[in-house]
């Protein structure tokens, strides 16, 4: 018979009582009773991107600084700096399973941080966690407030999720000025209030598309920028107490040599303790993206309906049958997921608007603040790669179809307003849609047009998407035209 070893724990204690822990688990009471308390929504601070990076940064930073300004013995000092380097290099969910819905303003994540670090530093220095060497809140804590160190954090996971969501983005802005290109000189009609309008061209409609997008990925860059400003060194309520002048100065220093990124002290601490007002404009440009990405995917939707029996104008590729009992069915579904997408994304910016509010000398609500801004982040960065790859790259268009409804429109009245003024451009219209003919027709119908100016005015609708040739067209036509008459028919 095979005798098992005994499972070995160890008493930990804090302000409200003592705990029996098994030796196996790195964190300590504090994070089991969260546990306890916020068993929520089956997801944790580790799975929150860069999150508890972010925060075993800081933890390490501060190690050092404190050890720099004579205040941390060098021996635990060295051990904490140990232990956030191990953690660093393979984040376990296991030794972060604080739920991300927890109250305390993150005081939960910050000492679940504090535990595993001091625990495990102490293992490093006795063979043993929970031996107290290495004390969370006196050691691992020192200088810091959970009140500082969490918006802190959360500034440099969100911060380097904006730089993958920007390319993301990138990524998106080059396939859209591909199609700008290649559909350069491919007439189409616009639409305006969804009615026929004057023509335009696939590039021009796409360009369109794509200057949004580049604009809002500069967007993205000045926020990226606004992450680095944080809040360490104000402790609880912004006055620095507990955090000596050299420290503050020191755990910048040491920040930037461990992330390689320019984080330096924000400007007014009691501003960022109290105002979360940066969050609602992150939050504000993720939900500008997930809308112009719902208008783009809807228009695609819109244009390429059919196909026999809508507008037609292009083909999306095809990725799985659309029908479970129509055969021969294929339904626009990337658009579709990515309408979903932005959905989400704009709910989670009235989660963020509610959230930023706050009360008195802290916003407390930062947890889910962070938990819907990275969940929008996510959604998006990973939504955006496959659109691309799965519907934009692979769009056709109806070149055919699309100019002859461009040459269609009753909106081609609007260069007879130009040169004959609204009244008669509009008698002219009236009578192309009272007979179903087209605007040449109706204005040689009308008596306002010969065969042969009709001919030169709409023969080539192109010219009405530029500018510059229906200038040169309508000049050169006022030239030489024969003195009008009146239209004859008015409808």
């Amino acid at each position: 018979m095979t005798v098992m070893p005994a499972r070995t724990s160890r008493l930990e204690e804090d302000a409200l009582g003592t705990r029996l822990i098994s030796d196996d688990i790195a964190y300590g009471i504090q994070t089991v009773r969260a546990i306890e308390n916020f068993s929520i929504s089956g997801r944790t601070i580790a799975d929150i991107e860069g999150f508890v990076p972010a925060i075993l940064q800081i933890k390490k930073a501060a190690a050092i600084a404190n050890r720099r300004a004579g205040e941390l013995d060098p021996t635990i000092s060295a051990v904490i700096e140990n232990a956030a380097t191990e953690q660093l290099r393979v984040i376990s969910r296991a030794d972060y399973p604080v739920d991300i819905y927890h109250g305390g303003g993150g005081t939960a994540a910050n000492m679940n941080v504090n535990e595993v670090l001091a625990n495990l530093a102490s293992e490093i220095l006795t063979g043993c966690r929970g031996q107290d060497p290495v004390h969370p809140n006196t050691h691992v804590n020192m200088a810091q407030s959970t009140n500082d160190v969490i918006p802190s954090a959360m500034k440099m996971a969100i911060g380097g999720e904006l730089v993958s969501l920007r390319e993301a983005l990138d990524y998106l802005v080059e396939a859209l000025l591909e199609k700008e290109r290649v559909f350069a000189d491919v007439v189409k009609l616009a639409r305006t209030c969804l009615q026929d309008a004057l023509p335009i061209t696939f590039g021009q409609q796409f360009s369109g598309y794509r200057a949004a997008f580049r604009r809002q990925s500069r967007d993205l860059e000045v926020l990226e920028k606004a992450c680095l400003g944080l809040p360490l060194g104000a402790t609880a309520v912004g006055t620095g107490f507990g955090a000596s002048a050299d420290y503050r100065t020191f755990v910048f220093e040491e920040l930037q040599t461990l992330t390689g990124r320019a984080y330096h002290q924000e400007e007014n601490l009691f501003d960022a303790l109290q105002n979360a007002d940066h969050w609602i404009g992150v939050s504000a440009c993720l939900k500008a993206i997930a809308i112009t990405l719902s208008k783009l995917s809807s228009d695609l939707r819109l244009m390429s309906s059919g196909p026999r029996a809508g507008l037609g104008e292009m083909t999306l590729p095809p990725v799985q049958p659309g029908s479970s009992i129509m055969p021969g069915k294929v339904n626009p579904v990337m658009p579709e997921m990515m309408m979903q997408v932005a959905f989400r994304v704009i709910g989670n910016d009235a989660t963020v608007t509610r959230a930023a509010e706050g009360e008195l000398d802290l916003n407390v609500w930062e947890s889910i603040i962070l938990e819907t801004l990275s969940e929008s982040i996510r959604l998006m960065r990973r939504a955006i790669p496959l659109f691309v790859s799965g519907c934009l790259s692979g769009i056709e268009v109806n070149a055919e179809q699309s100019t002859a409804d461009a040459s269609g429109s009753l909106a081609l009245s609007t260069i007879l307003a130009a040169i004959y003024g609204y009244p008669a451009a509009s008698a002219v219209a009236k009578h192309a849609a009272c007979h179903d003919i087209s605007i040449s027709q109706a204005a040689v119908s009308c008596g306002l047009l010969s065969e042969q100016d009709a001919s030169r005015l709409f023969t080539d609708v192109s010219a009405f998407a530029d500018a510059g040739r229906a200038d040169a067209l309508i000049a050169d036509f006022r030239k030489t035209m024969a003195p009008m008459t009146g239209c004859s028919v008015t409808g």
